[in-house]
């Protein structure tokens, strides 16, 4: 291990274990599990708590994660918890992070927005509408971004042929 990676894991480290004890003190329930890869953790969360716990993520004064930096989409192609939300936060007054996961079932794509908590997630889900067909609830700007409105496939998915949908748009002339 380099002098620099020691140097971190003595400032930052026991600020994210003080995190995720509190997580499991305050949500232990709502939590289904937590995993740590070279000191940055990910934490799997039930869908329906997905609120809560970013609130009191944003809310805590030992947390503070202030910043949501990304929400995007997986596509695991199972028949249970097909796709996964993920949410990366970022504490701007700690200086760590954190990766919230939640399961999205093929036959339920909804899932609460986290606009209310932080306004700038408001373009990252749309992002992940489009491009899975996970619908955010409470988002009040929930329409494609990249893809036509009418345009009925999400790219994304695995299951999306890897040519394209033949006559689906019109493609440029050569």
């Amino acid at each position: 291990m380099s002098d620099f990676t020691n140097i971190l894991s003595k400032y930052f480290t026991p600020m994210l274990t003080n995190v995720i004890q509190q997580l499991q003190e305050h949500h232990a329930s709502n939590i289904l599990s937590i995993q740590e890869f070279r000191d940055e953790y990910t934490v799997h969360c039930k869908k329906s708590h997905i609120l809560e716990i970013c609130t009191f993520l944003r809310d805590n004064e030992e947390c503070r994660f202030d910043y949501c930096s990304d929400i995007c989409g997986a596509d695991a192609y199972t028949p249970e918890n097909r796709f996964e939300v993920i949410y990366n936060l970022y504490s701007l007054t700690h200086k760590h992070r954190v990766r919230l996961k939640v399961f999205v079932d093929e036959h339920d794509l909804h899932v609460p927005s986290v606009t209310s908590i932080w306004q700038g997630a408001e373009w990252p889900e749309r992002e992940t509408y489009d491009m899975y067909g996970i619908i955010f609830d409470g988002n009040k700007d929930l329409r494609r971004m990249y893809m036509p409105e009418d345009f009925e496939h999400y790219p994304l998915r695995k299951d999306f042929p890897l040519m394209g949908v033949s006559g689906s748009i019109p493609l440029p002339p050569k």
